[in-house]
């Protein structure tokens, strides 16, 4: 049984701070590797992370792969709004809308997960 409870939510877009974004996949490897119940889930600007780091051509494509089982996608409306919908599904991520078309951060809370944002 797992100790944590660890929901890593990525709001930073890939041509921001790239190492961000990195830090906070490598956290929830971390946690991943350790046992721990960890998702992780792509909200606001990093959803255009997702989008990129899904192709097999990218850096940190090595991440998303280890990580598959634990992202549970990208906020719908913000893949939308960022025009990287389509992206997502191809990549064979899901497009959250649990909160009216948005991603929902209370979900994760209700689920008992503690949030850590990068």
């Amino acid at each position: 049984m797992s100790e944590f409870k660890v929901a890593v939510v990525i709001y930073e877009p890939i041509d921001g701070d790239m190492a961000r974004a990195y830090r906070g996949l490598k956290t929830a490897l971390e946690f991943k590797q350790a046992g721990d119940d960890v998702v992780v889930q792509f909200d606001g600007s990093g959803v255009d992370t997702l989008a990129a780091i899904s192709n097999a051509e990218h850096p940190m494509n090595g991440l998303a792969t280890a990580l598959a089982d634990n992202i549970t996608g990208a906020c719908g409306y913000c893949a939308t709004s960022h025009k990287v919908a389509d992206a997502i599904e191809q990549a064979g991520w899901t497009l959250l809308s649990d909160d009216g078309g948005e991603a929902s951060n209370r979900k994760l809370m209700v689920e008992g997960y503690q949030i850590l944002t990068f």
